[in-house]
């Protein structure tokens, strides 16, 4: 059976690290002649393999992988860069009646695939120094409480505190006199290339974080220290854009002296529990994804069944 006819359909398996995306992804693409496209921003690396929970060869020899160890750990990679790619891969897919999986943790890389980014006009530095000011002097609620004003549907949708995205609705609407969440709602409809369904892993907060800490000590276990020394020989430096990643970073301090090996564990620990803690803020904004924990992916397969047969799940 080929389950893609017309336009092409793509499977995203999404979540907070540890939470289990390889091993579904690795079971349902066998299910569904499937392959994985990879989402995750650390793994497009070469040389980069236990601090990025990459995964290993006998698994990608179960599955094709695509998208993994495509630049070395000093060539920038953004995420236009990783949909134009994924696009390309995924066009390939169809004729053989392979399913694409698309899996990973990156929210930006698979909003950039689905959706394309929301370019809004060009900025005003200006603008944005003087909210910056405005900012540091009256504090965030002060910002928010004059988008409310300007903007209540991006005033609703944006925490009082997260002045980042404060400051770009606000100069967005200085610049251009339209607000962002008109700019965001427009964009929202347009140039979608693909039929998708969404699968998120979840599981009870404390189980994850319990998972990520025994993560981080298998990494040291299986030579993340060799590894990250590997690589400073090498000659990347530490202030690289992905040395400065989770893990890498804290093994650098670690290796240099910074930190001990207890301290570097406990602090790689807690930044990664935060790291999922935000992975999980930004999918759970998206109302498309169907959540499920990872032992009960068999009862997610009749939906990705019913939308691979042309059927509404």
């Amino acid at each position: 059976m080929n389950p893609l006819g017309g336009q092409p359909k793509v499977v995203v398996i999404c979540g907070p690290t540890a939470s289990g995306k390889t091993a579904a992804a690795l079971d349902l693409a066998k299910e569904f002649s499937g392959e994985v496209i990879n989402a995750d921003s650390m793994q497009i690396y070469r040389y980069m393999d236990i601090g990025t929970a990459k995964p290993t060869s006998d698994e990608r020899a179960r599955i094709p992988h695509h998208l993994i160890d495509i630049v070395d750990p000093d060539e920038s990679f953004d995420a236009a860069r990783f949909s134009k790619m994924a696009h390309a891969v995924i066009a390939t897919l169809p004729a053989r009646g392979v399913v694409p999986f698309v899996v990973g943790g990156t929210g930006l890389y698979i909003k950039s695939l689905l959706q394309g980014l929301f370019q809004a006009e060009p900025t005003n530095h200006e603008i944005r120094n003087r909210l910056k000011e405005e900012a540091a002097i009256q504090g965030a609620d002060f910002l928010h409480k004059r988008l409310s004003q300007c903007d209540p549907e991006s005033a609703q949708r944006i925490h009082p505190h997260d002045t980042y995205r404060l400051i770009r609705s606000l100069e967005t609407y200085e610049v251009t006199g339209i607000r962002i969440s008109k700019y965001h709602r427009e964009h929202r409809f347009k140039d979608k290339p693909f039929k998708v369904f969404k699968m998120g892993l979840d599981m009870n907060r404390e189980v994850l974080y319990d998972r990520i800490n025994q993560r981080v000590d298998a990494m040291f276990e299986a030579g993340f220290v060799d590894e990250v020394k590997g690589l400073l020989e090498r000659g990347y430096p530490p202030d690289l854009k992905s040395m400065q990643a989770i893990g890498y970073r804290h093994v650098v301090d670690y290796i240099q002296g910074r930190l001990s090996q207890d301290e570097a564990l406990r602090t790689l620990k807690r930044d990664t529990r935060r790291y999922a803690k935000r992975q999980l803020t930004w999918f759970k904004a998206d109302s498309e994804i169907v959540w499920i924990e990872p032992d009960r992916i068999k009862d997610i397969r009749h939906l990705i069944e019913s939308f691979l047969r042309n059927h509404v799940p």
